[in-house]
C-alpha cells in the first residue's frame, strides 16, 4: 500500500510545483508485475452462482456507460441506444437501467433530450477524443461546449505524449484546466493505459489524475489495443483505496474496451471488492465503459431466471 506521512496537507505540498510532483510521481512504490498480473489471475478464478450471480448481473447493468462513439453516429443511433439504456430489456421490467449514456458533444443534445426524467446520465468524451493532441484552449472549448449541451459527465483524455517524455506538470495544469471548465459535470480521467507501457505509469497516471481533480480515473478510449485488463485495472484500484486511505476521497474508476462477457464483468466485480473493497460496489464509484457487454448481461440474466438462453437476435445490436 501506497503510504502518505501526513495526508491531505503533504499532498497539497506535493502539487506546490513541478519538481515536487515529479519527486513525489517518481518515488511512489514500484508495481510487481509478476505479482499484480498474478493477483488478477487468481481473482478472476472467482465463482459464484444463484442468488450472488443475479444480484452482480444487475450490479454490472447499473454501473455500464452504454457507449457509441464511432464516426458514423447519427442522432437516430444515439435515440436507439437511449431507449435501450432506459429498458435494457423491454419484456422485463425488473431489469434495471444502465448508470449513463455515452456519445461525442454533438450529439449530448440528442441524448440529453431522450433520457429526460430517467435518472440516467449522459456523458460526453471530449478534449479532442481519443488522441488528445490538441491545444489547450481547445480542448477546454470541447469540455465547455459538452457542458453546455448538457452532459451530465465529461470523459477527458491525458496527453500521454507529455506523460511519457515526464512532462507531469503539464498534464497536471492541463487536468485542473479541464477539471474548472467541466464545472459540476463529473469529471473522468482517460488514461489510455495500453499506451502507457508499464504498471509503475498506470499508477503515476493514476495519482497523478486523482491529484489533479479527477472523480473518477478510466483505463483507456476503447480505440487502443490493449484496451481495459484486469491487472491493470487492479493497479488502478490499488491507487484509489491507498489515495482514500491518504485523503478520506472515493474516486471511482471505469475500465473501458474489450469487456464484453458477463463472465469478464463478474471478474471485474470480484477484483473490485477484493482491493478497493464493497464501497466500490457502486455505481457512483465503479462503471464500465461498454457496449456490446449489456447483451451478454442481458442473457445471461434471462438464462439465470428462465432456464434457456433468448436467441441471439432477442436482444439489439448496438
Amino acid at each position: 500500500m501506497t503510504t502518505i506521512d501526513s495526508g491531505v496537507d503533504t499532498l497539497a505540498d506535493v502539487t506546490s510545483s513541478e519538481d515536487r510532483l515529479r519527486r513525489f510521481l517518481l518515488g511512489l512504490p514500484g508495481v510487481d508485475q509478476v505479482g499484480a498480473e498474478a493477483r488478477a489471475a487468481t481473482l478472476g478464478t472467482r465463482s459464484i452462482k444463484t442468488t450472488a450471480k443475479a444480484y452482480a448481473l444487475d450490479l454490472a447493468i447499473r454501473m455500464i456507460d452504454l457507449t457509441t462513439l464511432e464516426g458514423q453516429d447519427t442522432p437516430g443511433k444515439v435515440r436507439a441506444l437511449c431507449a435501450k439504456a432506459r429498458r435494457p430489456d423491454p419484456a422485463d421490467p425488473s431489469t434495471p437501467q444502465v448508470a449513463a449514456v455515452c456519445v461525442y458533444p454533438d450529439l449530448v443534445a440528442t441524448a440529453k433530450h431522450e433520457l429526460r426524467g430517467s435518472g440516467i446520465n449522459v456523458a460526453s468524451v471530449a478534449t479532442a477524443f481519443p488522441s488528445g493532441r490538441s491545444s489547450l484552449a481547445i480542448k477546454v472549448q470541447d469540455t465547455k461546449d459538452a457542458v453546455a449541451a448538457g452532459a451530465d459527465e465529461v470523459d477527458m483524455v491525458i496527453d500521454r505524449g507529455a506523460f511519457l517524455s515526464g512532462r507531469y506538470g503539464m498534464v497536471f495544469d492541463e487536468i485542473v484546466a479541464i477539471r474548472e471548465a467541466a464545472g459540476d459535470a463529473h469529471l473522468k480521467v482517460i488514461l489510455e493505459t495500453g499506451e502507457l507501457v508499464t504498471y509503475d505509469n498506470v499508477r503515476r497516471a493514476s495519482w497523478l489524475a486523482m491529484l489533479a481533480g479527477a472523480d473518477f480515473i478510466k483505463t483507456s478510449t476503447g480505440k487502443v489495443s490493449p484496451a481495459a485488463t484486469l491487472p491493470v485495472t487492479l493497479v488502478m484500484l490499488e491507487a484509489v483505496r491507498d489515495y482514500h486511505e491518504a485523503t478520506g476521497l472515493h474516486i471511482g474508476v471505469k475500465p473501458a474496451g474489450g469487456i464484453r462477457t458477463a463472465k469478464d464483468a463478474i471478474k471485474y466485480l470480484v477484483t473490485v471488492n477484493e482491493t478497493a473493497g464493497p464501497d466500490w460496489l457502486d455505481p457512483e464509484l465503479f462503471r464500465f465503459g461498454a457496449s456490446s457487454l449489456l447483451n451478454d448481461l442481458l442473457m445471461q440474466r434471462t438464462k439465470l431466471a428462465t432456464g434457456h438462453y433468448p436467441g441471439p437476435d432477442y436482444f439489439t445490436l448496438d
